[in-house]
């Protein structure tokens, strides 16, 4: 179990981020943390992850306090994070960006089940480098092989639909579809997108820096959609 208590970041110009955020991720659970651009979500989420540190308060994994930890140090722990533009790594193939993920060399049938749970052919991609000739939607499925590897107690992921087609994104939702299925382990997803929200079992709304409200899906979703139509003043994306 995740848990935050009382976090507040500010940002170096001064401007305050977030305040005092207390919030509980449940072991086994697909969470959705969603808001308006400018919301806080992103900050959140790689406070999480140890990319950023909070300027008050604790980050509790387990019960265990890991504030102060690097990305690294959490990674260890059993954090992963998946970026909204993954990093690319020339002259590094996807054979070996999953083998170091997996800790190990892996074999042939091991590479055939990683890739074809997020959607694409081993004997396609692992020879790959992990360059710009891999569109957003493939580089996304392949990062969260990465994830799926390392076998994590929480992976979280910002904002897994910029700059992806629709049919990747469609790839995706089945992806985190099967991860809550079949992963012991929990999710969290910044996104603001309808179909990613339809699949969690907790929304928590993020606003101005602060928890606006949280509950399950049933109780949250509509709200949120109706938040959402109205910030856009009706309009569709």
């Amino acid at each position: 179990m995740l848990r935050l208590k009382n976090i507040s970041w500010d940002a170096p110009d001064g401007r305050s981020i977030l305040k005092d955020i207390n919030l509980v991720v449940p072991d086994g659970k697909l969470v959705v943390i969603t808001g308006p651009n400018g919301s806080g979500k992103t900050t959140l989420a790689r406070m999480i992850a140890g990319l950023e540190h909070p300027l008050s308060g604790h980050i509790l994994l387990n019960e265990e306090d890991i504030t102060d930890l690097d990305v690294t140090e959490k990674a260890k722990k059993g954090i992963s994070f998946a970026f909204q533009q993954p990093v690319r790594f020339k002259g590094i193939t996807v054979r070996q960006l999953l083998e170091v993920a997996a800790g190990k060399k892996l074999k042939a049938e091991e590479l055939t089940q990683v890739l074809g749970m997020v959607g694409l052919a081993a004997a396609e991609y692992q020879d790959r480098e992990v360059n710009a000739t891999l569109s957003g939607g493939e580089i996304k499925r392949i990062e969260i092989a990465t994830v799926l590897l390392r076998h994590t107690v929480l992976s979280v992921f910002d904002e897994p639909e910029a700059g992806i087609d629709l049919w990747s994104f469609k790839n995706l939702i089945k992806v985190f579809q099967n991860m809550r299925t079949d992963l012991q382990g929990s999710l969290i997803i910044i996104s603001h997108q309808e179909r990613i929200l339809r699949i969690a079992d907790e929304i928590v709304l993020v606003a101005d820096g602060t928890i606006k409200d949280s509950g399950s899906r049933e109780k949250m979703l509509q709200k949120v959609l109706n938040e959402e139509n109205g910030s856009r003043g009706g309009q569709d994306e």
